[in-house]
């Protein structure tokens, strides 16, 4: 497997741009920077006039894939078309097209070719990266099984991933159902039930005594699966959600949970009517959009109504293995109390671990970003005591 553009778990940390920008439009700078690098940060500054409004930075993203392209930095050139297509409508017809550069160029730079995992009616995209950096005849530190949340690509994780695979670790990353091109391509939408595509993995696999990862909306997902599914002996957060309703609401109104969950609950003509107003503002209504699109539902209510169902609060208690919870200081989208709530309720784990990010260590968002390789020295210093010794999560 090609290393060119693996990320590198030790060097300076991007941190968090001070962009004069709604936040949310910082933090997505920022994650494609930790893929480009800290130049990226700078060229984005450089920009004049700074977008304010999403067809703003879908136009500023172009301009900087094209000037990238034309001095043959043909990585930063897809990484930053993927940045404009996320924050495009879902029938904008530059989609496509871009999703199949990123995800074509991707595969090429790393040699990656993703094996066919059949799951009910839809068909994952998984890949296998080998642990590279050991000795003859050692056997793999451990086996990672990686997914993501709701808007990202696999895909976009292979450098990091890389980074990790170099460092003696087997890993296997794969798009559910909602994710990805399980979404893209198949149409395939979200489920509650994650339990299902992880377990297609494993069993396609092989695997047994495995780290499981999610990312984002996967710190839901991922303790979904783990209630459900024994061979996820250790498992990792990244960041924690025990409510996506929570989180939903929050980039609506900032309320507390009982009071979105009680919104939920309200006739369907009366949520639509309220998010109306709402989608006036230009994020809102990507999000709103954005989750309607991968949920499968036709309307906002049907949407927040599917986001209720995703929380871990019935199933934390058969999670048996040993859990690390990850959190921002400064989350602008996890309420920080969802942290001490998902710990609490893990009862029947083997142990539980919380860590906090600070500003100081220039994490302090959303599932790290601005220091990503901070956040993964903290998940494989963790791993390290927990694993058989001499079995490294090998396959069955």
């Amino acid at each position: 497997m090609a290393t060119s553009h693996a990320f590198d778990l030790d060097a300076t940390p991007v941190g968090t741009p001070g962009l004069p920008v709604p936040t949310d439009q910082a933090f997505q700078a920022a994650r494609w920077a930790e893929l480009i690098g800290p130049q990226a940060i700078e060229e984005i500054r450089a920009l004049s006039p700074l977008p304010h409004t999403n067809a703003g930075w879908i136009g500023a993203y172009l301009h900087l894939a094209r000037g990238a392209r034309a001095a043959g930095r043909e990585f930063d050139a897809v990484v930053y078309e993927r940045a404009a297509q996320f924050f495009m409508p879902g029938d904008d017809p530059r989609r496509l097209p871009i999703r199949e550069r990123f995800v074509e160029f991707m595969r090429q730079r790393f040699e990656l070719s993703p094996a066919r995992v059949r799951c009910g009616g839809a068909v994952l995209p998984a890949y296998d990266l080998p642990a590279r950096g050991l000795g003859a005849g050692e056997e793999a530190r451990s086996t990672w099984v990686v997914f993501g949340g709701f808007d990202s690509y696999i895909e976009e994780w292979f450098p990091l991933l890389a980074a990790v695979a170099g460092r003696g670790h087997r890993v296997v990353a794969f798009d559910g159902p909602g994710q990805g091109g399980v979404l893209e391509e198949q149409g395939v939408p979200l489920t509650t039930e994650w339990e299902r595509p992880v377990s297609a993995v494993l069993a396609h696999f092989k695997l047994d005594d495995v780290t499981l990862v999610g990312l984002s909306l996967g710190g839901e997902l991922v303790i979904r699966a783990a209630a459900f599914e024994p061979r996820a002996r250790r498992v990792v957060a990244w960041d924690v959600m025990d409510d996506f309703l929570d989180v939903a609401v929050r980039q609506v109104v900032p309320v507390p949970a009982r009071i979105g969950r009680a919104y939920s609950r309200l006739p369907a003509p009366l949520i639509d009517l309220t998010l109306a107003i709402a989608r006036r503002r230009d994020l809102v209504r990507w999000g709103i959009d954005q989750g309607m699109r991968v949920t499968g539902t036709s309307r906002p209510a049907d949407f927040l109504r599917l986001a209720a169902h995703l929380n871990t609060r019935s199933v934390s208690g058969r999670v048996l293995g040993d859990v690390l919870l990850l959190a921002g200081e400064h989350d602008h989208y996890v309420p920080r109390p969802q942290l001490g709530r998902q710990a609490r309720t893990l009862t029947g784990a083997r142990s539980v671990t919380t860590r906090v990010f600070t500003e100081a260590e220039g994490c302090a968002w959303h599932c790290q970003v601005g220091n990503l390789g901070l956040a993964l020295r903290t998940i494989l210093a963790w791993e390290e005591p927990l694993l058989p010794r001499g079995r490294g999560g090998r396959a069955a």
